[in-house]
Order: structure tokens, then sequence, then C-alpha cells
């Protein structure tokens, strides 16, 4: 049916003037018209397209009406035409019985008793044309419905080499693709209503397999199935594919699977292949796969190391200005407000360094005093401060033989480290427990382990009788900020540090653990070839203890600035440069400092550059280097190097072991 004009009214009124009086009042409302002769003449109309048709009662009795009839019946799903049936005994069933004949040959008839006013025809038209505006609406509906099935079929039936199967809600099959039927051999019309436990095997079938799938489904979304299933003739085939739920207004599910067999069959012959090698082949492959870790794990921490730096570096020349001029205020201000104040904001920025300190530790990034140390000496000197960090229902027991060589190492970092390793053996025995710290010395083969060189080492042992963990929480025990502790009870950067820490001078850490059984850190660290290094005694320097001229350089104004006011604080006279270029200006023209103090990575020059061409020019100058931790590559190690942040105490200890290089204070 094409619907040319399909807004227009067909009117059949022979007799009288009914035919002209209703076209003139359908026209002055804008509605064109078309005025029939007989019913052959109405269904010759509607084939070229109407809105609706006004037909007069004794039309219909005196005519033959199995054309229009025909018309009528054959019209599409969208479509029922709407008839005005114009009577002179009433429009109702009850005072006209022979409008149920109309009725039951026309369909969609309204009935109009005459004589009849003009709005109500009127109404009645615009009615009839809403009408069926709507239908053509529907039509247009369908006929896209219709497009995208089509299109959704034709690419459904054309990926044979895919089974794509509708469920209901049941789990009974609603849809076959080509595919499916040529994997498993059962023809649409045989699968189609059966259940859509059809191609599983007989065992998957007893263990209700195909339900728990639609479960499964249900509950997370989706379920991936690789599993063996069944043709019609009785032979298996590996499907791998997945299930999925249909969309809202339609329950359901939609699974699709391709045919692997010839894949798994040589997974599984390579599988077999493999576990039939010689036990050197598995060695080597097992010890490939702890490389391949390895390598996972230290590409890992290279990666959060290298994001840790440089976020320290700039954290760093943030705390710098912050420490510095709280300092610098502590000592100036007299009223006690000012100072709580004060002394409250320098220990939540001391708080931060040393959170930044135990980031870079685990980044191994963080500036080592490493030295030969008397590692039984540095325990049984802390066992004290361990058994009263533990608490009393803990037993510290030390398992250190005398007389052990000694082992490169940071000794402050180390004892924090232990501490650390105290305070989680601690929280995990709530109850109490025993604490043991043992050590034992091993010599490692070239090969033998693959986070350890060949060599000496001590393996020092942290060991608990707490809660343990299971494998989830040990394999992320290590990761920075993980922590099995409740908010606010610890930063979760403790055994990171511990494991930078082994890591960065040259050993190495590990974890076992048993739920129920307790957890033990063991700790490999290098033996020293050097003397134990006996401590210093270093005297607290005195503010004003030195003078002389300070060529200071840093491309931080903050911090330029704190620095030179503890400088001066100092009795040090400070000129100041904002880059490497500017102070090379200032030496070529003739100013010769006594000190240079300079931040390391600059644009442009580098400290480490700035303080080789000044060394070269002016020997006698003593060089300080100020690294945020993060940048010490290419230092020298010979270069005095100043960390950040700082007070101005650390400054004037710094500059107190340049004092031979510096200028007596009688000099000012």
């Amino acid at each position: 049916m094409n619907e040319t004009q399909p807004e227009r009214a067909l009117v059949l009124a022979p007799h009288g003037r009914d035919a002209a009086v209703a076209a003139g009042m359908l026209g002055e409302t804008g509605v064109a018209s078309v005025i029939c002769k007989d019913i052959q003449g109405v269904v010759a109309e509607l084939a070229r397209g109407a809105g609706f048709a006004v037909i007069t009662e004794e039309v219909l009795v005196s005519s033959d009406l199995r054309a229009l009839k025909l018309w009528i019946n054959e019209q599409p799903e969208w479509s029922d035409f709407p008839f005005v049936l114009l009577t002179r005994r009433g429009g109702g069933l009850e005072r006209n019985p022979s409008a149920a004949r109309h009725l039951e040959t026309l369909g969609n008839v309204t009935f109009l008793e005459r004589p009849f006013h003009p709005t109500t025809l009127i109404s009645l038209a615009q009615s009839a044309l809403r009408g069926r505006q709507r239908q053509y609406e529907a039509r247009a509906r369908l006929e896209d419905l219709k497009h995208s099935e089509a299109r959704y079929r034709q690419i459904v039936e054309g990926a044979e080499d895919f089974a794509i199967v509708t469920m209901n809600e049941g789990g009974f099959i609603t849809s076959w693709n080509a595919g499916a039927e040529r994997i498993t051999q059962f023809t649409e019309a045989e699968a189609v209503g059966a259940h859509g436990g059809l191609f599983f095997t007989p065992e998957d079938r007893a263990a209700h397999v195909p339900d728990l799938e639609m479960e499964r489904t249900d509950r997370e979304g989706r379920a991936v199935n690789e599993r063996w299933h069944i043709r019609k003739d009785g032979t298996r085939f590996w499907g791998s594919g997945l299930m999925m739920p249909l969309d809202a207004a339609e329950l359901g599910y939609l699974k699709i699977f391709r045919d692997r067999t010839a894949e798994h069959v040589a997974d599984v012959a390579v599988r077999e292949l493999n576990e039939t090698l010689e036990d050197r082949v598995k060695a080597r492959t097992a010890e490939l796969e702890q490389t391949q870790e390895a390598l996972r794990q230290s590409q890992k921490m290279e990666a959060m190391g290298t994001l840790t730096g440089g976020v320290a570096h700039d954290f760093n020349n943030l705390l710098t200005p912050i420490i510095g001029s709280l300092d610098l205020l502590q000592r100036r201000v007299s009223g006690d407000r000012e100072i709580r104040l004060i002394e409250g904001a320098l220990q939540s920025a001391e708080r931060a360094k040393t959170l930044v300190q135990r980031l870079l530790a685990f980044a191994r990034r963080q500036p080592l005093q490493a030295k030969s140390v008397d590692l039984a000496g540095l325990i049984e000197n802390m066992a004290e401060l361990v058994a009263s960090t533990s608490g009393p229902r803990v037993s510290v027991k030390l398992k250190i033989p005398p007389n052990f060589p000694p082992v490169h190492t940071d000794p402050h970092q180390l004892e924090m480290a232990i501490l650390n390793l105290a305070v989680n053996a601690r929280d995990a025995m709530p109850h109490g427990g025993t604490l043991t710290l043992a050590a034992t010395e091993e010599t490692v083969l070239a090969g033998e382990r693959v986070d350890l060189g060949p060599g000496r080492f001590i393996h020092l042992q942290v060991a608990d009788t707490g809660n343990g963990m299971d494998k989830g929480t040990l394999a992320k025990a290590v990761e920075p900020f993980f922590s099995t502790k409740g908010v606010g009870q610890g930063t979760g950067l403790g055994l990171s540090m511990v494991h930078g820490l082994a890591a960065q001078l040259g050993g190495s850490m590990r974890i076992s653990s048993e739920v129920g059984v307790g957890t033990s850190v063991d700790l490999w660290l290098p033996v020293s070839g050097e003397q134990v290094s006996l401590p210093e005694d270093k005297a607290e320097p005195s503010a004003n203890s030195h003078c002389g001229a300070v060529l200071l350089v840093d491309d931080e104004p903050l911090i330029r600035m704190s620095t030179a006011l503890m400088l001066g604080d100092l009795g040090y006279c400070v000129t100041e440069a904002s880059s490497a270029e500017a102070a090379l200006e200032i030496i070529a023209e003739g100013f010769v400092p006594d000190v240079l103090i300079t931040d390391h990575l600059m644009p442009g020059i580098t400290g480490t550059e700035l303080a080789g061409r000044v060394r070269a020019q002016s020997p006698e100058t003593s060089i300080l280097i100020v690294s945020g931790y993060a940048d010490v590559e290419g230092i020298a190690p010979d270069v005095p190097r100043l960390t950040k942040p700082f007070r101005e105490s650390d400054l004037a200890r710094m500059l107190e072991e340049l004092s031979p290089h510096t200028r007596p204070a009688a000099s000012v």
C-alpha cells in the first residue's frame, strides 16, 4: 500500500447533497476531500492513500461490499483504516441494531447521526486523522525494526565460525544460528525449544553446569565457558566462549562460543610434552619463571622508585623553606603561644620528612651512610628499646652469636628497619607471644639465588608467633601503603622501607608467613671487608661560630631565601644566584667565595658541574651540595652533601665540617 495522499478524506454519499455538504465542511478546515460515486471508487482511492472515509449507511445496505471487505482484511498489521458512518437512526448499537453488522464489516468505525452539526463532523475528522497519523508512525517504527532485525540476522547467520545462541529465562533455546548448527550438528528445528544443556556433556548436565553458568551470569554479568561439549553424533569438541544477559527489555541470555578443539588438543599435547621433559629442563623452566618474576618485581620497583624519587624531590623542595622558616621563627619569637604553634608545625613537617624518607627507602633512593657495622653490638644495644616497644606481653629472644664479621650497612637505617619489624610483630601478637631476633653467616654461590649475587652475607631473621598472613596478604605485604592495620595506625611503608634498604645495600629480603603460626622476615646483608667504624663524637655547633663569604645557588626562590637567612644567622655574608650560569658570572666579575652552597638539579648547568668549574678556578673554595634525595646520582662521594629538608643546626654542622676552609671569625 502506497499512501501518496495520506491525509485526504474519501466521501461516499450518492443521495442528496450529503457528499457536497460534508466535503465543504472538511474543506473549510483544510482537509482535502474526494467524492466517490460508489464502493468500487472508494476502494480505488484507498489504494492511492487516504486519512479516513465518510460513508452513508444506505450505501452499505445497497452495495456489494466484497471488494471493500477484501481491502480491509488485507491491511498490513500496522493499519486500521478509520471510517465515519453517517446514519439516520442513531450511532449506538442500542438504538440501531443493524450497526453491529456495519461494525463487523468496517472494523474501525465511528457512527454519526444525521442531521449533524458541522463541528461534530470536523472533530471526528481530526480525531480520525490523528489516529491515522499514529498508524503511519507505527508503520515507520515497524519498518525500522524489520530492517534492524534483518541486518542482525544477516550478521548472526553469516558468523559461521561462531555459535550464537539465545535462551529465555528458563534456559530454553530461542534462536540458533548457522554457526551453532555447523559446530554442534543440531539443526535449528532440533535446537529451538530444547534446553541450553543440549550440547553439554552428560557429566556436566548431571553436575548442573548449564544452570550454574546462568547463575554466574546473573551474579557477575558474564560467565566465561571453557570446557568439553558434545555434538549430535556424540563426538566431543572444546568450546570456548561466554554467556551474557540480554537487555532488560528481552529477558534471557546470549551465549557465544567457538570450536577450539585443535588449539586445545595442541595445548594439552605441549603441556604433556613439557611434563615429560628431563628434570634439568623443569629446573631451568622454574628458574626462568623465577627470574621473570624477579624482573617484573624489579621493573615495578624501578617504576615506583622513579615516580617516588620525583615526588620526593618536589616534596622536599616544598618542605625545605617550610622547615627552615619555622626553625628561624622558633629562634626569634618569645611568646609561649607562638612557640607552641611553631613547635606543632615543625613536628608536622618532620613527620612529612620521615614519610618521604620511608618512600625513598622503599624506592632504594635514600642517601645512605653505609659503613662497617658490628651487627651483634647494634642489636644488643637495641634490645632494651625493642623490649619496651614490644610491651610486657611479648617475650624478646636474641640469638646473635659473638664474633660476627661486620656488615655493610647504614646503622641508623638498620636500627629503624629492626624497630619497624618489631612494631609489626607486636601488632601481630595482640595477646602476647615471642619475638625472636636471630642471625647466622651464610655464603651464597653464583647462580644460587636470583635475588642475591655471590658472596658472604649475614642472615638476620625477625620472627614472631603472631596471627600470620594468608597468601593474598603476603603477596601485597611489601607494596607501599598496603597495611592491614586500622586507619591512622600505620603508613603501610614499614616493610617497603626494609625491603628497599636491603636491596640498596646489595642484600635481599624475604617474608614467610602462615595464618595462626606467625611471620618471619629474613634479611641478607653483605659482609663488610673493612674494620668496624668507630662512632664519632660530634659537638653541637654553636650559632655564629663561623663567618665568611658564601655563594648560595638555588633555582627555587623560597629555598634560597630561607637558606640565606639561616646563613646570615650563622654569621656568613651571603651572595645569592638563581642559576649556575648566574653564579659563574658573579665569579667571573672577581668574587671569590669561601664556600659554594649549590642545589644539585637545576635547569642548565647542574650543581655538580658548577662545583667542578669553581673548584678548578678556586681550589680553596669549600663545596657543599644540597640534594633533594632523588638526585644523588652524579655527585662524587668526596663532595659534602646536605639533604633537603634541613634545619639551621643541620646546615651549621655541615659548615663545621668544612671549617678548615672557612675564614676565621675575626675576619668579620
